[in-house]
């Protein structure tokens, strides 16, 4: 059974991020490659190198369950020396290239990706890095990836780029990663369900949670996805936040695997 109608719209979403962040990219100048961005320690050329190995990984997690093991136990020995350890293993082969051939080697992971994510049914489970991931919840994930290191680039030089409904996607990873916030501090999280009430940027409607609960956050999508992905903080989005438990949630929130990292200052 290949890829359903559901995975194949998701799919597309997907292959349209990257195609934004790719537009961005061709116009930059080889000095631009070089240029800081909001991560710590990251250069653009970084910033597409951790997006060009998960590509591949990905690629590696849906064809190749157990090569993929192999994979991430590579990268678990290489976190032994630390963040740096973890960069050089990650983002090293795409920085040892001269700046015209690293724009190619992301497209060469995303059709890599795209090739494998076109055979996934939805029922598959996919390996990562910590518990496996449904079909639609690992392409989310990539889509979400992409959306906010594009983010860091956009930032960065100064560009632009027009917001989409792809964020559904993104506002709703935002949502249910809830749980995961406040288990990966060791937090108990408030029994307290929150209402989430977004605006996508066709104007339509997007809502999750009790339309009766106390608690509520209420405003533009795309100031929620980069509070989620912590690329804005809180203070310097129009969000309408109500109630203690969404306040507390906006504090830490974190769409992203990984060890809590705290989001950007006002």
């Amino acid at each position: 059974m290949h890829i359903s109608e559901l995975l194949t719209d998701l799919l597309a979403d997907l292959l349209a991020e990257q195609a934004a962040i790719d537009e961005v990219l061709s116009g930059l100048t080889e000095s631009q490659w070089a240029i800081s961005t909001a991560s710590p320690r990251w250069d653009i050329t970084d910033q597409v190198a951790h997006l060009t190995y998960f590509d591949h990984a990905a690629a590696t997690a849906i064809r190749d369950p157990e090569g993929f093991a192999v994979v991430a136990e590579a990268l678990w020995d290489s976190a032994a020396d630390g963040d740096l350890g973890v960069d050089a293993h990650t983002l090293d082969p795409l920085r040892n290239l001269p700046v015209g051939q690293r724009l190619n080697a992301w497209r060469a992971g995303r059709a890599d990706l795209e090739s494998a994510a076109a055979r996934l049914r939805d029922d598959a489970r996919v390996p990562w890095y910590g518990p496996s991931m449904g079909a639609k919840s690992f392409l989310t994930a990539r889509l979400m990836e992409c959306w906010a290191h594009g983010q860091d680039i956009v930032d960065a030089v100064g560009a632009s780029r027009a917001a989409s409904d792809r964020l559904r996607h993104i506002a709703q990873l935002g949502f249910i990663t809830r749980p995961w916030a406040y288990a990966n501090r060791q937090l108990e999280m408030p029994e307290t369900e929150i209402r989430l009430d977004l605006e996508g940027p066709s104007g339509d409607r997007w809502t999750w949670g009790p339309a009766d609960s106390e608690c509520s956050i209420a405003g533009c999508a795309e100031d929620f996805c980069l509070v989620v992905t912590q690329r804005r903080s809180l203070q310097d989005t129009a969000l309408s936040v109500s109630g203690e438990a969404a306040h507390d949630w906006m504090k830490i929130a974190q769409a992203f695997a990984g060890p809590p990292t705290a989001g950007p200052e006002r």
